[in-house]
């Protein structure tokens, strides 16, 4: 027995009925609505830092002090982690913003989004924690129909069912 939230709402009245009824409104958004912005917003944040780390194609000496001086990672060269972390900011957003390899991109920002939180920033958690989900939801819910993985899974799915 499946229960219907309007059918419920329309039944109840008061606060639990209007509760209900918003209920049943709200989930009538698209899960690939809110894949969209989980995959566009955070992604403009990891553009933003990586635009920070260089100049034209090559990665600054300021961005490799930060690396050396105050972010501190243990076991990498600066110079590496710099240009790292400048590569990802900008492949694996631009990846997520087209929907291409959207999950194996939003793990990748979520991994580092942890190494951020633990080795970084510890105490930036509110906001990390708002990145990680938005990659929480790519990652388990996929990028939706606004995205290249939806469009060539669709043609793939085509070409199996005429061989």
């Amino acid at each position: 027995m499946t229960r219907d939230p309007a059918t419920h709402a329309s039944k109840a009245s008061g606060l639990p009925g209007a509760m209900l009824a918003a209920a049943a409104i709200l989930d009538k958004i698209p899960q690939s609505l809110i894949s969209l912005a989980a995959r566009i917003f955070p992604a403009a944040v990891f553009w933003r830092s990586g635009e920070t780390k260089v100049e034209g194609w090559h990665v600054t000496d300021n961005a490799i002090a930060l690396f050396k001086d105050e972010y501190a990672l243990p076991l990498i060269d600066p110079a590496l982690a710099a240009k790292i972390a400048a590569f990802s900011e900008h492949f694996f957003p631009v990846l997520l913003v087209i929907g291409f390899a959207s999950r194996l991109s939003a793990l990748a920002l979520l991994g580092m989004t942890a190494v951020i939180e633990i080795f970084v920033y510890p105490d930036s958690w509110p906001e990390h924690g708002v990145w990680a989900t938005c990659f929480l939801i790519v990652i388990a819910r996929g990028p939706g129909i606004f995205s290249l993985d939806h469009l060539l899974a669709r043609r793939w799915s085509r070409g199996e069912q005429r061989s």
